[in-house]
């Protein structure tokens, strides 16, 4: 984030710029500027529906061997 008061004529010209472009809604494009926005889904995004699976198992596992299920 830029907290710098003033800005140059060309940093001022290129943000009134962005700011008049209309946004293009048929053909949306992650900015170059936020390059995560480009990658797929990773990390927590894939193993969390496996351990939301292993979890149901095991507490069904332990429902059934204890004698809570008959």
């Amino acid at each position: 984030m830029d907290t710098r008061e003033s800005k140059t004529p060309e940093e001022e010209r290129v943000h009134v710029m962005g700011q008049r472009t209309p946004e293009d809604y048929d053909n949306p494009e992650p900015d170059e500027e936020q390059p995560e926005a480009k990658q797929g889904p990773q990390g927590l995004q894939r193993v969390l529906p496996i351990v939301v699976v292993l979890l149901g198992l095991l507490i069904a596992a332990m429902l059934i061997f204890s004698g809570g299920v008959e």
